[in-house]
């Protein structure tokens, strides 16, 4: 049943971004605001969520209140661009134990939502995880294995870049070298 409110019918259900429509599930407001980048109000339910960092750059961000102000932004892997402020900042320079950005491009962070206060005003905002994601382990009983394998083989990757989205013990680094051989 639908109600009146001003010029308005206001209906029992939710409204449907015509941005992203998602079914069964509540829009954050802000979600409608600030659209360019990620925030607390992205993640749902409060859950983590490990990104890919895959550049940094300083870029002019319109605020809530209209005011623009040079900002610096990580890129992201499948993910929307994320504002870094300085608390994110040294929170990845004590990850990866250095403050230059451009080693931190290709790696590994995980956000989570929280508050601060701000201005005597609790706020929600976005932190990093204060240690690097743990990378899934690769072994002989890993359902990924054969394929590491046979990319190794037909060398469409390295043990490189197998190292970097997987754990592998020396053993099995000896052992994923020996198969692929």
């Amino acid at each position: 049943m639908a109600h009146q409110h001003g010029a308005f019918e206001v209906s029992p259900f939710r409204f449907i971004s015509p941005l992203k429509i998602k079914i069964m599930s509540q829009t954050h407001w802000k979600q409608l605001v600030n659209i360019a980048y990620i925030g607390a109000y992205s993640l749902s339910d409060g859950q983590d969520l490990t990104v890919t960092i895959t550049g940094i750059k300083r870029e002019m961000v319109k605020g809530t209140g209209g005011k623009e102000e040079e900002c610096t932004v990580a890129t992201l892997k499948d993910q929307k661009p994320l504002i870094l402020n300085r608390t994110n900042c040294r929170t990845i320079q004590k990850i990866y134990n250095t403050p230059m950005i451009e080693d931190w491009i290709g790696k590994k962070i995980t956000l989570y939502p929280t508050t601060v206060k701000v201005a005597g005003e609790t706020v929600e905002c976005l932190r990093i995880r204060p240690a690097a994601p743990k990378l899934p382990d690769l072994n002989p009983d890993s359902p990924k294995w054969a394929g590491a394998v046979a990319a190794l083989q037909n060398k469409s990757t390295t043990i490189e870049a197998i190292k970097k989205s997987y754990s592998l013990t020396s053993d099995n680094e000896r052992l994923i070298l020996k198969d692929a051989s």
